[in-house]
């Protein structure tokens, strides 16, 4: 049983990356559960995880991992996420709550439909809205998540009880939590993260393959940098979100392109008013998107 101030006793986080670490890091800092158990497939940055107190224990084994979980968390890229989904159904506490932290939904939820059976029902989808571009467990920081969304993707059929317990888990951290049904989700996200992201490697591979890459490297402006800085994040994870939300993201870029030849054009006609109005929208648009983000860290509730 949960000793007071838990709200859980044992917490599995197979992925004890940077949203895994964060958040078992987090929990543990205000004695919100009482055991934390991590899994991944490094010893050593599970070991990093545990000399950092993230963790209490830890094994590569997901079997054991979730042998005594009252929560099981599923902070992995989204291919070893649904391929973790069968040892769920067969191994875990038929009481316990599963949730995860996959930047794509519909396909994740359709998966877990499909392989959990029974269990399905106390399977809470979700995706935390904060992240930067390192990874693993030593990128990890216990105020990751405050003051920022969490988007969590219940259904019809999800148990009411371990939708508040996971809903109470993110606030746990300080965390937003906002309910969206899951299309909603991966066609927002899609815009506003995955879109972005597809640019920033897309602007990186633009120029390595300039015949004068090396003179570009070294005079790569500011601007380059801000913009690109996602393309740092973990290759392995975005595959997978690319894959997942393929043809939402596939079409944004579609849509990216248009916007691009519009600019083109407006450029190669030298036209000087379109270009004007052309900026001043987009700029404020922009103003209008960082004036909401700071009227959100300003009201947090």
């Amino acid at each position: 049983m949960p000793r007071e101030g838990q709200f859980v006793d044992t917490l599995t986080v197979i992925g004890v990356g940077l949203i895994g670490g964060s958040l078992a890091g987090a929990l543990k800092e205000r004695g919100a559960v009482g055991c934390v158990v991590g899994c991944g497939r490094s010893t050593e940055n599970l070991e990093a995880a545990a000399q950092r107190g993230l963790i209490d224990r830890y094994t590569t084994d997901p079997i054991a991992a979730v042998a005594e979980a009252d929560l099981v968390l599923l902070a992995t890229p989204v291919n070893a996420l649904i391929q973790t989904l069968p040892t769920l159904a067969k191994h875990v506490r038929p009481d316990a709550i599963i949730t995860d932290a996959g930047s794509v939904k519909c396909e994740v939820i359709n998966a877990a439909r499909t392989t959990l059976g029974e269990i399905f029902e106390r399977f809470v989808p979700g995706h935390p809205i904060a992240g930067r571009e390192k990874s693993g467990s030593q990128a990890a920081v216990t105020d990751l998540f405050r003051d920022h969304w969490v988007v969590l993707t219940p259904l019809e059929d999800t148990d009411p009880t371990a939708l508040a317990l996971v809903r109470k888990m993110w606030e746990q951290v300080g965390s937003r939590v906002r309910l969206m049904d899951p299309a909603s989700h991966d066609e927002i996200l899609g815009m506003t993260s995955h879109l972005p992201h597809a640019v920033a490697y897309a602007l990186v591979a633009q120029l390595g393959d300039q015949q004068r890459n090396d003179e570009y490297a070294s005079m790569t402006a500011g601007g380059f940098l801000d913009i690109t800085r996602v393309a740092s994040s973990d290759p392995a994870m975005w595959r997978d979100i690319f894959l997942h939300n393929g043809e939402t993201t596939a079409d944004l870029i579609r849509e990216h392109r248009k916007v691009l030849e519009r600019l083109e054009t407006l450029i190669r006609e030298g036209n000087a008013e379109g270009l004007q109005e052309w900026f001043e929208s987009a700029k404020s648009l922009r103003s209008s998107l960082e004036n909401a983000k700071e009227h959100q860290r300003s009201n947090p509730k």
